[in-house]
């Protein structure tokens, strides 16, 4: 039982990378030198298309050996950095390069094939686990950490937020620093014109 709720888990965090990477890979597009990337990479033909979306598991592999040999080095903090920013990374990347080569890659008869297995047997399992108890406990559980830390956030932009109004650090504390803010701002904007 406790392998479903880690399955669960997992899931979850796959989702939420997938959806992280996307977001991250619309804002990151809209440069014009990778709009032209992705139109190169859409005209690309099948075999060279499969090239570059293999491309990122090729590259990130090395970096995630680093990291481990990093973490066994006692460089705890810095390799699961690596670690964590090379799998978000990664997932933005592929998912990019998967919605992009995709129509391409399905042309290949042998990839069609095995595609579509692999889309029916995670179809499958995926099914079978969000069905489960133990996805729902783990999704409600960590929708409730999400708006609990939300809210957190939150509350603690709001009080930064209130520190730098005018009175907002009350009668004993140093304007200072907000008028140094306000005249950096004001020089900053000044420049810009």
């Amino acid at each position: 039982m406790p392998l479903v709720y880690l399955a669960a888990l997992l899931l979850l965090f796959e989702d939420w990378l997938w959806d992280l990477g996307m977001r991250l890979i619309r804002r990151v597009v809209a440069w014009p030198p990778l709009r032209l990337l992705e139109r190169r990479i859409v005209a690309l033909p099948p075999y060279a298309a499969l090239c570059v979306f293999v491309l990122p598991a090729v590259l990130l592999l090395p970096v995630k050996i680093l990291a481990l040999l990093a973490i066994a080095s006692g460089h705890l903090f810095a390799g699961v950095a690596v670690i964590i920013a090379a799998k978000i990374g990664g997932a933005a990347l592929v998912a990019r390069l998967y919605v992009l080569t995709l129509p391409k890659l399905v042309t290949l008869a042998w990839f069609a094939r095995w595609h579509g297995k692999f889309m029916d047997w995670k179809n499958h399992w995926v099914g079978r686990l969000t069905a489960g108890a133990a996805y729902r406990r783990v999704r409600m559980l960590s929708a409730t950490v999400a708006a609990t830390v939300s809210a957190k956030i939150r509350a603690t932009a709001r009080r930064a937020l209130a520190q730098l109004r005018p009175g907002g650090l009350g009668e004993r504390g140093s304007r200072r620093p907000v008028r140094l803010l306000r005249r950096f701002i004001a020089l900053w904007r000044a420049r810009r014109r």
